[in-house]
């Protein structure tokens, strides 16, 4: 990988971590909670491609590695999504 090609994509990183960030920011704290839950959705679709890019195939050991710390994060952020889903729909149920 040449160093322009490293500088454009810590350019979209950068970018894109600012972007998501103001957004998040001006959600209102009622919609966390259903946000949360849908991006429990793209998260597993996050868990499909780094199951692809820690494939033995052709893969250097970097993408590899990255691929194995992406799937780690990704599977969190989907364990928390649902324990925050689980938690906000036991709130709505009849206390006995």
């Amino acid at each position: 990988m040449s160093v322009e090609n490293l500088i454009i994509l810590l350019y979209i990183l950068v970018l894109s971590s600012y972007v998501g960030f103001e957004l998040i920011a001006k959600v209102p704290p009622t919609l966390h909670t259903p946000l949360m839950s849908g991006a429990n959705a793209i998260s597993g679709i996050t868990i499909v491609g780094a199951i692809i890019c820690s494939n033995e195939l052709g893969y250097t050991t970097v993408s590899k590695i990255l691929g194995m710390l992406a799937l780690i994060l990704a599977t969190i952020n989907v364990v928390g999504g649902y324990v925050v889903t689980d938690r906000m729909l036991q709130m709505f149920k009849k206390k006995k």
